[in-house]
């Protein structure tokens, strides 16, 4: 069973949400809550594999509470909601170790599918999405001088699947290769890419032509 953690402000949609999940045989929505105030506690409790986190929510917002939660639980997976327009709060969940995010619609298979993929190691971030968060890097930032990245064969290849928002289990049958030989190449890759989630490695491998 995946134990979920959602964190959603809007009522119709949390209790629309909420009932969809509650019927799905592999994953077991632990609580549903209108804000993320108590979201470090409530987590810390749960121990959920994976957090649904709505950005824009009243009192703390979900940036807010999900710097909190990576400070404390450096392993949760955060899966954040959000509207694709916002691009800036998109880009600062990024930065701040989201395990992925996914825009709000009304068909709660969406949902689904994001919440296994996540669960499974990946990032549920299509490249087109990448792109654009890469766009707001190079508006944003200056561009530090590019230095050489040594990566394995088989390394570019994983990185590809990354970028194409596989998950590890995808991956491991699109490579051939067992689940756990791909967790050990990401780790391998995080470690060669400084960074510390799926969606940074992506994001990296874009703005460094990588794949």
């Amino acid at each position: 069973m995946i134990k979920v953690l959602l964190f959603e402000d809007n009522k119709n949609f949390r209790q629309g949400l909420l009932l969809f999940l509650s019927g799905m045989e592999d994953i077991w929505l632990v609580d549903a809550l209108p804000d993320a105030r108590d979201a470090v506690y409530l987590v810390k409790k749960h121990k959920p594999d994976v957090v649904l986190m709505d950005i824009q929510m009243p009192r703390k917002s979900g940036l807010e509470a999900l710097v909190e939660i990576r400070q404390g639980q450096p392993g949760a997976r955060v899966l954040m909601q959000t509207v694709f327009e916002d691009d800036d709060k998109v880009f600062q969940a990024i930065c701040s170790g989201a395990s992925g995010y996914i825009v709000k619609c009304p068909d709660p298979e969406v949902y689904v599918k994001a919440i296994r993929e996540v669960y499974a190691g990946g990032a549920h971030m299509s490249p087109g999405i990448a792109r654009k968060v890469l766009a707001m890097f190079q508006q944003q930032f200056v561009k530090s001088e590019q230095t050489f990245v040594d990566l394995t064969n088989r390394e570019r290849e994983i990185l590809g699947c990354m970028v194409k928002g596989q998950s590890y289990k995808m991956i491991a049958a699109s490579c051939g290769i067992s689940f756990s030989t791909v967790a050990t190449h990401v780790n391998h890759i995080y470690e060669k890419l400084h960074v510390n989630s799926a969606p940074e490695a992506v994001v990296k491998a874009l703005e460094m032509k990588l794949v």
